[in-house]
Formats: C-alpha cells, sequence, structure tokens
C-alpha cells in the first residue's frame, strides 16, 4: 500500500465536509463517529456519517454515501475518502468493501485521512477486497 500520495493532504473542501459529517455521526453505543466521502468519474461529491441504532443493524458512512451516489444517478465511484476518530487510519468494514467494490474499477483509489487531512494510506480496491466476489 506505500503510494506516491502518502504524506500528501486531502483537498481543503473535502476535509471539511468529512469533519462536519462526522461531527454529525449518531454513535452511541460504539463512540466510533466516521465519515466518508465519494469522488464519481463525473466530479460529484457524496459524503455521509455513520449512523448507529440499538438493534445493531448500524449503516456505516461508505454505504450511506453510496446510496446518496446511487440516488443521484451516479454509478462509479473514483475516489473514497474516510475520517476516522483517532490518529490511526479507519479502514472500511468488510461489507463496505464489497460495496465499494461493486461500484469502483482498477483506477479507484480509498483514501484514509487523519484530522489535518493527512493521508496515511492509500489503496486500490484489489488492495483492500482481493479476489472480490460479483459486481459488474
Amino acid at each position: 500500500m506505500t503510494e506516491a500520495s502518502l504524506g500528501k493532504r486531502a483537498p481543503e473542501a473535502y476535509l471539511a465536509r468529512l469533519k462536519a459529517a462526522r461531527a454529525n455521526a449518531y454513535v452511541p453505543y460504539s463512540a466510533h463517529p466516521v465519515a466518508a466521502l465519494l469522488v464519481t468519474d463525473s466530479g460529484e461529491v457524496f459524503c455521509s456519517c455513520n449512523v448507529e441504532t440499538a438493534h445493531f443493524k448500524s449503516v456505516c458512512a461508505e454505504a450511506g454515501a453510496i446510496s446518496a451516489l446511487i440516488s443521484a444517478g451516479e454509478k462509479r465511484i473514483r475516489e473514497v475518502w474516510i475520517l476516522g476518530p483517532g490518529p490511526k487510519p479507519c479502514p472500511p468494514c468488510g461489507d463496505c468493501r464489497q460495496r465499494i467494490h461493486e461500484f469502483a474499477d482498477d483506477h479507484t483509489r480509498i483514501h484514509l485521512v487523519d484530522e489535518t487531512g493527512r493521508i496515511m494510506s492509500s489503496s486500490g480496491v484489489a488492495d483492500l477486497l482481493p479476489e472480490a466476489f460479483g459486481g459488474p
């Protein structure tokens, strides 16, 4: 996962949206707020946060952003930006790795950023989900 983008920073507008979404996360059970921002092939941007519920069938930030992307008529993810709650990278869960795979291609990048927007990890979909199941 060593990448030329490591150490670089997320665009300020992306970081601002990620922080705003993460601040709205509803996480009364885990106290683990996460925000995800997706950029499509057409340049549209979709951002969401995680939402937990008492029955533990929560909605991840990535899933919420993908739903918004699809609802808007978009189909392809070019970039994924994820901001977690602490100083360590916050990678997508297994379910979200599969979701991202469904709407990504070999050029899609997943960037995990810290509070300052510094890219701590950058990878392709195949790195996160080798030998992925199905999808177009």
